[in-house]
């Protein structure tokens, strides 16, 4: 099998589980999310954009519902041993398949908790499994439950992490190299891409953001290339991976002239991201470290350029993004603790001015201040 992770490191995630489960008096729980798959189990696919589920029982027994392009998939990469295909046909109704599987597994009637918040459970497939379950037994939300346990990174995943962000660390040095007035967006994306790539890493979770002239103001990727001009903004969002962790990183680089706009703007984000990073502490929540990149903002006169989130949480993650919960965002009650890997951006966008600036980087929690992965300063890049 090929899996990333010792054996053990499994045995301890599942026994997490079953300790959650227990305390939310579940005799089940219905997994549809990929990213919780894998924590749990190491089982590697794309194969979740079609209707599967893992049933895990109160006792820690795992077993898995797929389709037969993916048997052979579960078996290389993860340690489930009870694995079951429903059979693609005309009118196939797989939650049938799963109740029958439930039913044989002596769950008819218990407590069952469905993970339902996931891009692994479509609204279709889901009301088909509520149609299915509706007489079978107590059904519950149980979405939040594998996320948190993922939320704390152990020593492995740490450095995981950490390789991840050396290669994102490499995207950037091998962009570096090639941009220009000139340079096109094509090629600095095939660089960075390639960069990840040849450093043992992986296909990111969604696609790299790139941006020039008025579009270094996009925070999505959209397509179309153009080549840079004189006088030029160039933002990129981008992320290492390894073994699906992301350590995320995110520049405006200039090209030519710095305008006085662009240094302005450049000056806040950094005091804005330091800010965050005396906040990015235990004792504090979340919310708080919004609230230290708001305030500083707003003092720079800029609260109308900002966004309303500043960051989230990073691990492995699958298609369609590379966002993990929780958020920094107003208000979130969830504290700070040692061992998360967090991403933290600052993102102004002047559209008045067509001036765009952002600064991000990954950062290891611990008992004091964080750690940031990256070996980049925070200086403004010009070329």
């Amino acid at each position: 099998m090929a899996l990333h992770f010792e054996r053990a490191e499994f045995d301890a995630r599942r026994d997490r589980l079953v300790l959650e489960m227990a305390d939310k008096k579940l005799d089940a729980i219905l997994l549809f999310a990929q990213e919780s798959m894998y924590w749990l189990t190491g089982y590697d696919t794309f194969g979740f954009c079609f209707f599967q589920s893992l049933v895990v029982k109160a006792d820690g027994s795992m077993f898995l519902l797929t389709r037969s392009a993916d048997l052979r998939q579960a078996r290389n990469t993860s340690i489930i041993e009870s694995i079951t295909v429903w059979t693609d046909r005309a009118d196939a109704n797989p939650a049938m398949d799963l109740r029958n599987l439930l039913n044989d597994l002596g769950l008819l009637g218990m407590r069952i908790g469905v993970e339902y918040d996931t891009h692994g459970l479509t609204a279709r497939n889901g009301q088909l499994l509520d149609e299915q379950l509706k007489t079978f037994g107590q059904i519950v939300d149980a979405s939040g439950i594998v996320s948190r346990l993922r939320l704390f990174k152990s020593p492995a995943e740490i450095k995981k992490a950490e390789k991840a962000a050396e290669l994102a660390d490499n995207a950037l040095e091998a962009a570096l190299k090639i941009i220009k007035q000139g340079a096109d967006e094509g090629k600095i994306l095939a660089v960075m891409q390639g960069a990840v790539f040849e450093g043992g890493g992986d296909y990111p979770a969604n696609e790299f953001i790139i941006g020039s002239g008025i579009d270094a103001l996009l925070c999505r990727y959209k397509a179309g290339r153009r080549k840079l001009t004189k006088n030029d903004q160039l933002t990129l969002e981008w992320a290492g991976v390894f073994h699906h962790y992301h350590a995320a990183m995110m520049r405006t680089v200039l090209i030519g002239k710095v305008s006085k706009r662009h240094q302005e703007l450049f000056d806040a984000s950094r005091d804005a991201l330091l800010a965050v990073e005396k906040a990015m502490v235990p004792g504090n929540t979340f919310g708080d470290v919004f609230d230290a990149h708001a305030r500083t903002l707003e003092a720079h006169g800029l609260t109308r350029h900002r966004l309303n989130a500043c960051g989230y949480s990073l691990g492995a993650r699958f298609t369609p993004s590379w966002m993990d919960m929780p958020m920094f965002y107003q208000g979130n009650p969830e504290p700070i603790t040692p061992d998360m890997t967090l991403f933290a951006h600052m993102i102004i966008m002047d559209s008045e001015t067509e001036t765009a600036m952002t600064l991000g980087r990954t950062y290891l929690t611990t008992e004091g201040a964080p750690k940031p992965l990256s070996r980049y300063d925070l200086e403004l890049i010009v070329k």
